[in-house]
């Protein structure tokens, strides 16, 4: 019967690049910068990773789809390289192949590595998967854009507990208040400027109830994970109990229940509900409100953030905006969430939101993220979210000490 992988894999090395309008760069300097950084933290050579996965989504935009890509820009030592695409999980998903690969037992060192190169395209939002998909897109469904169906959400929860139109609009103030804040303090961040809530009530409506600070930016960018077992950790000259071992790693994908009945109120995120669960139970977690120290959640809209702390079984059906607003979730507050600053300052390079989350929960576990780091995290959780509010994915990862 299968059993999880709850410590049978270690993190020994985690890199990532300077998110942004990265006009200096192309992706396969961004894949090296993070590279670098990676195998230096993890302190072994080049050749001793047997295995990639490799994660991009828009690959007309970037350096390639095939995994030659990777391969190249890295001059990695001629090793399997398996490319990766789900959506915005597609860096978790990368992730996920590469813990496998350890756990499996087929491999002893793994890498895994997102990058997304997004500014080059000149559109300030993802472009289309393909010019004819995109255009037909557009011709069917004109009004289907991004803030717009996660507009829909907010209304759908809005109606669903009977909340008072100013008190969606402070609760996801606060939670975009919250992160901008946090992003002040990371130098890797695309967006580094603190706002206030008055900033962010008066700021142009994009689609009620988001306004412009509801919503996050794009960007450039890449994150990177080198994985192995907490055997070769340890005579890596690793310490066992200084180790960052993955608790689970779980995803979830729609089954058209969403869209194809009447049943779902689109109030919140049936994939994430039920990701949450399984992720839980293989990590040992039953009462993550008190469990999790940490976590990074897919904020693209300040009202996904707000929906998603109860689709993590973190607040109560109907309870998040209450929870948000009295600061359950600041980095001073019970369950800090976006340390580093989020989607919403970090921007959406699809292939490297998941690494880059994960990157943060490393650091803080290692005790290493400077000015943003919390007194003693025991578990920090991950959570993305791609596709439509209708039909969707939803990866899910928890890390932690070993043993712990």
């Amino acid at each position: 019967m299968a059993s999880g992988i709850r410590d049978k894999v270690a993190i020994i090395g985690m890199g990532c690049s300077r998110f942004g309008e990265r006009w200096d760069i192309g992706a396969e300097g961004l894949m090296v910068e993070a590279f670098q950084e990676a195998i230096a933290d993890a302190g072994i050579e080049k050749n001793d990773i047997q295995a990639a996965w490799y994660g991009v989504c828009m690959d007309e935009i970037n350096v390639g789809k095939g995994a030659p890509s990777m391969g190249v820009a890295l001059r990695l030592p001629n090793i399997p390289i398996s490319r990766m695409e789900n959506y915005c999980a597609t860096g978790t998903e990368a992730f996920r192949g590469a813990v496998y690969g350890v756990a499996s037992g087929a491999y002893d060192i793994c890498l895994a590595l997102g990058v997304e190169k997004l500014k080059d395209t000149g559109y300030g939002g993802l472009p289309a998967w393909g010019s004819t998909a995109g255009t037909l897109m557009w011709q069917f469904f004109p009004n289907a854009t991004a803030p717009g169906l996660f507009a829909q959400l907010a209304s759908a929860y809005v109606a669903k507990f009977k909340i008072k139109n100013e008190d969606i609009k402070q609760a996801i103030a606060h939670v975009s208040v919250k992160s901008h804040t946090n992003g002040t303090l990371n130098p890797k961040a695309h967006l580094r400027k603190a706002v206030t809530i008055d900033q962010v009530l008066a700021a142009p409506i994009i689609a009620w109830p988001l306004g412009l600070f509801d919503c996050c930016g794009v960007s450039d960018g890449s994150a990177c994970a080198i994985v192995t077992t907490p055997e070769i950790a340890q005579k890596l000259g690793r310490k066992k109990k200084d180790l960052v071992t993955v608790k689970a790693v779980q995803l979830a994908v729609s089954n058209g229940y969403e869209g194809g009945f009447n049943e779902w109120d689109g109030a919140n995120f049936v994939t994430t509900d039920k990701c949450a669960a399984a992720t839980y139970k293989e990590a040992g977690i039953t009462n993550p409100r008190e469990e999790i120290s940490m976590f990074e959640c897919h904020d693209c809209f300040s009202i996904t953030e707000l929906v998603t702390y109860e689709d993590l079984h973190l607040s109560e059906r109907g309870q998040a905006w209450k929870d948000a607003l009295n600061g359950m979730y600041d980095r001073d507050g019970k369950i800090p969430a976006q340390i580093d600053g989020g989607l919403k300052c970090f921007g959406h390079p699809i292939g490297a939101s998941g690494l880059r989350m994960i990157y943060e929960m490393y650091l803080q576990l290692q005790g290493r993220a400077d000015k943003r780091q919390l007194e003693n995290p025991r578990y920090g959780l991950t959570h993305n979210l791609g596709g439509f509010p209708h039909q969707n994915v939803c990866a899910i990862s928890i890390v932690g000490k070993y043993g712990k």
